[in-house]
């Protein structure tokens, strides 16, 4: 039964999987922003071309 309360109360991984979390959310939110980004740069760029020719 030692064990068993050895491993309940043993926390050291803990902090990594939340700084993993937020890692990932972070880079979830910058790959969405950059798409945002990128579709709406296309989409001026298409623009513009078109104005030139």
């Amino acid at each position: 039964m030692k064990i068993f309360n050895i491993f309940r109360f043993d926390e050291k991984g803990g902090g990594l999987v939340e700084y993993t979390l937020i890692v990932a959310l972070i880079a979830l939110a910058a790959v969405a922003a950059m798409t945002t980004v990128g579709t709406k740069l296309n989409t001026n760029m298409t623009s513009i071309s078109n104005k030139l020719t």
